[in-house]
């Protein structure tokens, strides 16, 4: 006997009575939960950040950004790749999630009591500010710890407590901010162990679901080496997970290499108006982040079909497509009206070289186009060649690494209006690369010509659209025209994609 189970479809069946242990990853509800969680996070971090620009000084509101954006890209290799391989391979086995992820911790300590050590040690010698870089390893640290549960809640098909553990993070985070902000505190060092407090508490509650999720059958809980020969041994799972800890370990320089290279070419000042630019868009992230978590358990589980495996990317490009107008508008009104509002005049007014304003409308081309990779992307994840994802973010880290230094230094040699400019075309200039490299590295040509009109009717469209919009031009109208793509993105977003399994149905509620 066989029968189908949706892995896409919009929404959940309310009301539904299935039991938790029948859940499965479903790429349309999983996305869904993310994505609200996000923009609920999003919110909550703006308001945060707006209390952070407030309270402090900009050298002392850059000097924070550099501290967490520094440990947070040096320990994100103790993640070791493990927590993607989990989310891989768990929706195969789910009763072997929750001793996988303890295996995963059991490699990570390992990893931590060697490498952190030596990497505090390092950052404190060079510099001054050792409680706030102490500080900021922990919440690194921290957030390491944060990935391996939410992982398996989603594997698991829990997103949704995934989501609110994220929401619960930032709102203790946020409402930390506003009793340090009214008690007139200009302490960097309290606003960061107030982050510390807000990550530990939402790591606590991720460990929580995921012991709720992993003993709803106690009964059929497996070992972890059920979830694959990659797993019985940790030499093995290291050497599988090889390809996604190179990947993890240099992938955070690709939205931190501008700031960086403005730092040593300018000052924290203008790292901070970069970082106000990069907010609103670093939110828009978000979105095709939550698409790449909800779309890997479901590529997972599919990866030796391949006409189903096709069949997924196919709908979720449909999708990538209809969301750029939605994106383009919502984001350009978004800091048009609010950011302005929201933060300090000197980080508008040009006192400090340029527009955050300004910046931000460059670089939203640059998620436009991180929306069009996501199938791409997930799909190198996913796939039987693991590697080919590590040359797509090698290679694009080494050349946002060179455009970025030779166009922000010829930017400096002029003004720092010129030079934050410059950062925003690198930062775009990345994405575009992870875009056709991603197409390329994951055989998806015979896909993109088959759209092609399609394709150079977006991209044409965003690159008009953005830089219109950054020189207030009437021109960015034309980006309206991007919302005939709607359509096939919402009937995307209603088919539901069957697969064909065995003796037992599994509901994706």
């Amino acid at each position: 006997m066989t029968t189908r189970y949706p892995l896409i479809h919009a929404s959940s069946t309310p009301g539904s009575v299935m039991q938790q242990a029948s859940r499965r990853p479903s790429f349309g509800r999983d996305s869904v939960w993310l994505s609200a969680a996000d923009i609920v996070a999003v919110f909550l971090a703006l308001v945060g950040q707006l209390l952070l620009a407030r309270a402090l000084l900009a050298e002392s509101y850059g000097l924070l950004i550099i501290a967490l954006d520094l440990f947070a890209t040096l320990f994100l290799l103790l993640d070791l790749g493990l927590p993607t391989l989990l989310a891989r391979d768990g929706p195969r086995k789910p009763s072997s999630i929750w001793s996988g992820m303890i295996q995963i911790y059991r490699l990570q300590i390992i990893a931590a009591l060697v490498f952190a050590p030596l990497a505090c040690g390092l950052v404190i010698s060079l510099g001054a500010h050792d409680s706030l870089m102490l500080l900021a390893a922990v919440i690194a640290l921290v957030h390491i710890a944060s990935y391996a549960p939410r992982t398996a809640l989603r594997a698991s098909g829990d997103a949704r407590f995934e989501s609110i553990t994220k929401v619960v993070e930032r709102g203790i985070t946020t409402a930390g901010y506003g009793l340090l902000y009214v008690s007139s505190s200009t302490n960097v060092v309290w606003y960061a162990l107030v982050f510390l407090i807000g990550a530990s508490i939402g790591c606590l509650l991720a460990l929580w679901g995921a012991y709720r999720v992993s003993n709803v059958n106690q009964d059929k809980k497996t070992d972890f080496k059920e979830l694959g020969s990659i797993w019985e041994n940790k030499k093995s799972l290291l050497i599988a997970a090889l390809p996604f800890a190179i990947t993890l370990g240099v992938l955070p320089y690709v939205i931190r290499i501008e700031k960086f290279i403005l730092s040593v070419e300018l000052g924290l000042e203008e790292v901070a108006l970069f970082h106000v630019a990069q907010l609103a868009w670093l939110a828009g992230l978000l979105i095709p982040q939550a698409m790449r978590a909800a779309l890997l358990p479901v590529l997972g589980a599919s990866r030796d079909n391949k006409e189903l495996f096709n069949e997924h990317l196919n709908r979720v490009e449909s999708i990538a497509f209809g969301l750029i107008p939605i994106g383009l508008v919502s984001g350009a009104g978004i800091v048009t009206l609010l950011l302005p509002v929201a933060f300090p005049s000197e980080y508008f007014d040009g006192s400090l070289g340029a527009s955050a304003q300004d910046i931000f409308m460059l670089l939203l081309a640059g998620w436009a186009m991180t929306v069009l990779s996501v199938p791409s992307y997930t799909s190198l994840q996913a796939g039987t060649r693991p590697w080919r994802f590590t040359s797509l973010i090698a290679l694009v880290v080494i050349m946002a690494t060179l455009i970025g230094w030779f166009l922000i230094s010829w930017g400096a040699d002029r003004d720092a209006g010129v030079a934050l400019e410059m950062a925003a075309y690198a930062s775009v200039a990345s994405t575009f690369i992870m875009l056709f490299a991603g197409i390329g590295l994951s055989q998806r040509w015979k896909e993109f010509k088959g759209r092609g009109l399609q394709w150079m009717f977006t991209i044409g469209l965003v690159f008009v659209t953005c830089y219109a919009f950054s020189e207030r031009s009437w021109w960015a109208l034309s980006g309206l025209s991007l919302f005939i793509l709607l359509p096939q993105a919402l009937e995307a977003m209603q088919t539901t994609v069957g697969s064909q399994t065995p003796e037992r149905t599994f509901e994706a509620e």
